[in-house]
């Protein structure tokens, strides 16, 4: 019985963790915009840091309903012509603004150098405008 209550429990309050990642007034833009291709990269492993970023527990693409919307009606406007969207990066977490700072200043780690910054040198990130301390994109 113990063990049953504290699986059940275990599933409840993991299901409010997932619930409580999106964000405030945010939806799933798979949900508005049909057909959208969604590669979120930074939920995974292909990417300039090589692991999964911080704060992207799920590749699932959050947007401000007004942006989501918008897509709509680009979508809409590509499909005649049998085009469409991909989106690889939406709504950006703050802690995933954060690890790609943490990551840029280690100037060791550059194994995805000749994959993703191939002609950049890493401690020029910054001053050039690639990572930044703060991200737009944590808006939505």
């Amino acid at each position: 019985m113990r063990v049953l209550l504290a699986a059940l429990a275990f599933v409840l309050l993991s299901g409010n963790a997932v619930a409580q990642a999106r964000p405030r007034d945010f939806v799933d833009a798979t949900t508005l915009v049909p057909g959208l291709v969604v590669e979120m990269r930074y939920a995974g492993s292909h990417n300039f840091v090589g692991r999964p970023i911080h704060g992207y527990e799920a590749p699932v693409c959050w947007l401000t309903r007004p942006a989501a919307t918008a897509l709509t009606v680009v979508q809409a406007e590509l499909a005649p012509f049998g085009l469409g969207l991909k989106v690889f990066d939406c709504y950006r977490p703050t802690r995933a603004v954060a690890d790609f700072a943490a990551w840029a200043r280690d100037l060791n780690d550059t194994a995805y150098r000749a994959e993703f910054y191939p002609d950049v040198d890493k401690s020029q990130l910054f001053a050039l405008g690639y990572i930044a301390e703060r991200s737009g994109h944590s808006r939505g």
